[in-house]
């Protein structure tokens, strides 16, 4: 009798710990789930690229002038703050507003101090992170020979990214971000078209890797590239016809900032693969922000208007050079990004 009521205690016990066990399991879970529910309600859904030429310039200049000193004047911290005191609205931009920053942080204020006193200054310094992040920082790039033929490479700090035509390439363009698109569907174009002629070559603006390369139908030809980061996806489209990517650029290649990957036409809005679609040649340049993977493809896109990130990328274009055998263009000159270099080195 006594086993008998010692093995009903003993698995009474164990049913009993086997239930504590998974109501544990389940509570956790039900946090866990509260924990990503409230992370996501924190990421950012939507984004109002607006930042002029003139305050990118601007910034990029003191970062340049003081990023081997101790001062907080970074081009993205700089860009954060009157992002934050303007709400937004960088149609009050006043270059004397930057001055006061950049006055205050070379004094030694600290740009953590100069936050508190605007609320939004952790969005707008989250979105321009993703936005640049890479785009400024050292690099070192060799143009010339010593007398014993050895590349003389300088070492540099500055815009490492590339505007996505070459240098000696004209090209026009208007601020066309939003505009009505009809074929197919009806939706809003969600880039830059930048005007010029069929085989402009068209250059890599930042390092990463290739996920998309071939047919679409509303981009005829196309490219996508992802930054190393995760961060952003650019996406260049309408790729010439018959000779669309330079040699060797295919999805998984990792392409460095500045290497030339294909060439300007007029492909797409055809169910027919490989059809010159467009009216006139030119390259849509779009660059999409990636926060959380839900928001990759779908209704939930981030793509923001890059009309003034264009005009700032014009001062820093790829030379290229001609290779006569394969009719493909190849960089002038050696141009190393250590982002690249690190990605590369993981890889190995």
């Amino acid at each position: 009798m006594f086993f008998r009521k010692n093995k009903l205690f003993i698995i009474l016990s164990l049913t009993i710990s086997a239930s504590i066990v998974v109501l544990s399991f389940s509570v956790f879970a039900q946090i866990e789930d509260a924990k990503q529910q409230e992370l996501n309600s924190n990421r950012i859904k939507w984004v109002d690229f607006n930042v002029p030429v003139s305050a990118m310039e601007k910034a990029l200049k003191a970062d340049i002038e003081n990023h081997q000193n101790q001062y907080q004047t970074d081009f993205i911290t700089l860009l954060s703050l009157l992002g934050a005191k303007y709400w937004g609205e960088w149609k009050r931009y006043k270059a004397s507003d930057m001055d006061e920053f950049i006055q205050k942080l070379s004094s030694g204020e600290t740009k953590e101090n100069l936050a508190k006193n605007y609320e939004k200054y952790t969005y707008f310094n989250e979105v321009y992170k993703a936005i640049f992040s890479q785009m400024i920082g050292s690099y070192t790039i060799a143009k010339e020979t010593d007398l014993q033929g050895n590349l003389i490479i300088e070492e540099k700090y500055g815009l490492k990214a590339y505007s996505p035509i070459a240098y000696g390439y004209s090209f026009s363009h208007c601020d066309d971000f939003g505009n009505s698109r009809s074929f197919g569907y009806r939706r809003n174009h969600l880039g830059n078209d930048l005007m010029t002629r069929v085989g402009t070559p068209i250059v890599a603006v930042e390092s990463g890797v290739v996920t998309k390369c071939g047919w679409n139908k509303y981009g005829g030809w196309r490219i996508g590239i992802r930054s190393f980061d995760g961060l952003r996806y650019y996406y260049y489209a309408h790729c010439r016809k018959g000779h669309s990517f330079v040699e060797g650029i295919s999805e998984g290649t990792v392409v460095c900032a500045g290497q030339p990957i294909g060439y300007v036409g007029m492909t797409g809005y055809s169910d027919t693969e490989n059809v010159n679609g467009m009216k006139l040649p030119h390259l849509h340049f779009g660059m999409q922000l990636i926060f959380d993977p839900s928001q990759e493809e779908g209704d939930k896109e981030i793509w923001i208007d890059v009309y003034q990130i264009v005009k700032f990328l014009e001062h820093h274009k790829a030379v290229l050079t001609k290779d006569e055998g394969s009719k493909d263009y190849k960089s002038k000159y050696t141009f190393n990004d250590p982002a690249y270099e690190e990605y590369i080195s993981r890889q190995n």
